[in-house]
């Protein structure tokens, strides 16, 4: 199993479309404009839902008190943060779902 890039997107994209003229350039703008336009609904709270892939949604992780392994008697004030929760749609549970036996075959 290997690692998806943004460079590989945006190459199997322009192979996929290539014949409607896409550049890698052009692509490129498109992802781009993209990843800002859902940090952006991210960052003011929106939930953004991408039918047949998921749903993306900020939610609140309470402050908590934390420890150092190395000082154990201290306790380490952790805040409260916001964090991205994703949840994979039914169609992507599917695809993925015919992953596990590659999985089982390589942790084998």
């Amino acid at each position: 199993m290997s690692a998806l890039t943004k460079r590989d997107i945006i190459v199997d994209i322009t192979d996929k479309l290539g014949h409607r003229e896409l550049t890698q350039t052009l692509v490129t703008e498109i992802i781009d404009q993209f990843v800002e336009t859902v940090t952006a609904r991210l960052s003011n709270g929106d939930k953004v839902i991408i039918r047949n892939f998921g749903v993306f949604q900020v939610h609140e992780v309470k402050a908590k008190v934390g420890r150092n392994p190395r000082e154990p008697d201290k306790n380490i004030a952790i805040p409260a943060s916001a964090v991205v929760k994703f949840r994979a749609g039914k169609e992507l549970k599917a695809e993925v779902a015919k992953a596990l036996p590659l999985l089982r075959e390589k942790n084998a």
